[in-house]
């Protein structure tokens, strides 16, 4: 498990866990980040973030990335299980 900053561009992850204040996992939980979604990063510089998130496309500053846990998947597992 790691923070949403330290993906690359191209990587596949899944939400593990949001920490922070409850304002705050609020704010992320209603862009979409819980428990168990799958993102999709479009670009990564510098620990900010654009992915895609529930057939959405947003930005994500590196605090906030820090923020969000994941585990990155393998595409292949993905399609396997009909996920992408």
């Amino acid at each position: 498990m790691l923070p949403l900053r330290f993906v690359k561009t191209g990587d596949m992850a899944k939400v593990i866990k949001v920490n922070g204040k409850d304002t705050v996992k609020k704010h992320l939980a209603d862009l979409g980040f819980v428990d168990g979604t799958f993102v999709n990063v479009i670009s990564s510089h510098d620990g900010d973030i654009i992915l895609n998130v529930k057939d959405s496309r947003l930005a994500v500053t590196k605090e906030m990335a820090d923020k969000v846990m994941i585990e990155l998947v393998d595409r292949k597992d993905l399609i396997k299980a009909k996920v992408v």
